[in-house]
């Protein structure tokens, strides 16, 4: 018997938010979240151009736009209750937005943390904010929810070079693991999704900024034992997965997406 979800009507009627939803992986998921049948994506980023160019792409009857800098709690707040009052509720919340700085070498005997604050400011205190403010919103409106945060799969290996990038995301996994503890009893379900090397733009500025995308793609297929590249695609269908009924039971749980990661020759 085929499960009633695998069609393309996975995420019929769901509305959905998705921070950092302007580019990458974020873009890629809003694509795919209308092509599941998602009644509207909430696109929130600071990237004002983009983030309206894919609106119009996906069409304005089934997606919109807010400008949302998740550093700030209030904006949090706001794109959240804005979403509510236009859309009678909220179903999924995809906390994607996260940064990295070009400043690979890290070492702990240098590390001072005013000089990372963005980092955390986006990837920990902005995650936490917009959990925060989707979870009262579910729980206001008596309904179940999906939450995704990512993280990425340096929570789990760990670094030695970007020891500020790997830091938050070990705080996001922490955050996954106990907020899915509290919210479960609501119907609300909390996941991660942590993905391998795979080509963004946060990708190519961390190799300098000027590296192409055939160029940064041919640098990462090295990094797993699948034949080819990660694409945005892969890790867009991972969290499609997390937001929808097909995982229904799915909680507190960390899918790494990554082609089975490969530790680099020694």
């Amino acid at each position: 018997m085929a499960a009633t979800n695998s069609s393309k009507n996975k995420l019929q009627d769901k509305v959905a938010i998705i921070t950092g939803g302007a580019s990458g992986i974020g873009e890629a998921t809003a694509l795919l979240f209308a092509e599941y049948g998602a009644r509207v994506v909430v696109i929130a980023d600071i990237q004002d151009e983009k983030g309206r160019n894919l609106v119009n792409s996906i069409g304005t009857q089934r997606s919109t736009y807010i400008r949302c800098d998740v550093t700030d709690e209030s904006q949090v707040k706001s794109l959240v209750e804005t979403t509510v009052q236009l859309y009678s509720g909220l179903d999924i919340m995809f906390c994607n937005a996260g940064t990295a700085t070009t400043h690979r070498f890290q070492t702990v005997t240098d590390f001072d943390f005013d000089s990372y604050e963005k980092v955390f400011a986006v990837n920990v205190r902005g995650v936490v904010a917009s959990v925060k403010h989707a979870a009262r919103a579910m729980i206001d409106g008596g309904q179940k929810g999906s939450i995704i945060c990512t993280s990425s799969i340096a929570a789990s290996t760990g670094g030695e070079k970007s020891m500020d990038y790997v830091m938050s995301k070990c705080a996001v996994l922490g955050l996954m693991k106990s907020t899915s503890m509290q919210l479960g009893g609501h119907g609300i379900r909390v996941n991660c999704v942590s993905p391998g090397a795979v080509v963004t733009p946060l990708l190519c500025r961390a190799y300098g900024g000027e590296s192409s995308t055939e160029m940064v793609e041919k640098m990462v297929e090295s990094s797993s034992y699948m034949k080819g590249a990660l694409k945005l695609k892969h890790v867009a269908e991972a969290v499609a997965f997390l937001a929808s009924d097909d995982s229904e039971f799915v909680n507190g749980h960390n899918l790494v997406v990554d082609g089975g990661f490969k530790p680099p020759k020694i």
